[in-house]
């Protein structure tokens, strides 16, 4: 939600940051929603400057390659650029040795001089690896994709992190925004419109554009996936013999007889391994199966409930919405394949 509107005078400079690790699609759909007011005849009032000037900037100017090896134009270097009023980093790609610290001072030391002279910090998805060496982000509220949440809390463990949020603003003049999971970018840019050229131009833009804003936030979205790394072989058998018995009535004994533990041992070896009880273990598995079933057939919620192991489809029901934020159906209706993009079939 924009909590905050101050209606621009003249356009705020946006840098937009482009990095070799940067996503193209990000970059581009970034600078082309924020310059729709000067690009699209009729979205700006008459004799009212567009709110935004964006520039997609970088360590120096000319064709830069990005991670998808389609290469951009970098307009400007940041070593010219003295004051700006918002910096967006976009999402970036992490390879399977995750983000190296140190890659980017250059950048590092600039986006924290343009911090110290009053600029918005914005992060879309996976950028804000890039923010969080500034240190700025230590102690303060942020999220990231939720794919990338485990090796950022590992290489950012000072920065607490939200992947199933949206979109956090925080710091002391909320001058630390971060986006979540991939198109959240939107959000994030229709917040920054909000706030700055108000609500009724950010209703324009989503119009425009057909973009919305992600409010049921982003667990629907999220897989489970339980921790595997953590080198208890009881408890690694517990969960290989669960992955597939998590229907079953008695879960727990089960899981217990196959860690070949005691009752108190494994629940709190257990709960130690993977960061979750074993009943609570048990649930996300049963939710993530239901979840598979209601994209993918048409049963109903009732079969559904007890196919993934409960009796009452009431208790399902609540349950399904603690964890992903919807009801059953919504969530049908929000991740099933519409009719209009199946293929054809034979009569």
């Amino acid at each position: 939600m924009v909590t905050a509107v101050n209606t621009v005078q003249h356009p705020l400079h946006v840098s937009l940051v482009a990095l070799p690790e940067a996503v193209v699609s990000t970059i581009s759909g970034i600078f082309d929603v924020m310059n729709a007011f000067a690009m699209m005849p009729g979205m700006q009032a008459p004799r009212r400057p567009a709110p935004f000037d964006v520039e997609i900037v970088g360590l120096q100017t000319g064709p830069l390659e990005l991670a998808s090896r389609v290469p951009i134009p970098v307009q400007r270097s940041i070593d010219t650029l003295d004051r700006t009023d918002i910096v967006i980093v976009p999402s970036i790609l992490l390879d399977a040795a995750g983000w190296q610290p140190g890659r980017h001072p250059e950048l590092v030391e600039w986006i924290q001089a343009m911090h110290r002279k009053g600029a918005l910090l914005c992060s879309a998805c996976s950028g804000i690896f890039l923010l969080a060496e500034t240190g700025l982000f230590d102690g303060v509220d942020a999220t990231v994709h939720f794919g990338y949440a485990r090796a950022f809390a590992d290489s950012f463990p000072a920065v607490p992190i939200h992947p199933e949020r949206v979109l956090v603003v925080s710091g002391q003049r909320e001058e630390l925004i971060s986006s979540g999971a991939s198109m959240t970018w939107h959000d994030l840019v229709l917040y920054l419109i909000g706030r700055h050229a108000g609500a009724t131009s950010a209703q324009t833009v989503a119009r425009m554009f057909a973009l919305q804003w992600h409010q049921d936030g982003l667990a629907p979205y999220i897989v489970f996936e339980g921790r595997s790394d953590h080198g208890d072989l009881p408890v690694q058998a517990a969960q290989d013999w669960i992955a597939t018995h998590f229907p079953v009535a008695n879960p727990l004994e089960g899981m217990i007889r196959h860690a070949g533990l005691g009752e108190r041992t494994f629940k709190r070896r257990f709960t130690a391994a993977t960061g979750l009880s074993p009943i609570a273990y048990v649930q996300r598995l049963r939710i993530e199966e239901a979840k598979r079933r209601l994209e993918r057939t048409e049963e109903s919620v009732d079969d559904i409930s007890w196919k993934v192991g409960y009796e009452e489809a009431a208790f399902f029901r609540r349950l399904f919405k603690r964890f992903t934020g919807l009801t059953p159906a919504a969530y049908r209706r929000r991740f099933q394949i519409p009719d209009f993009a199946l293929p054809n079939r034979p009569s």
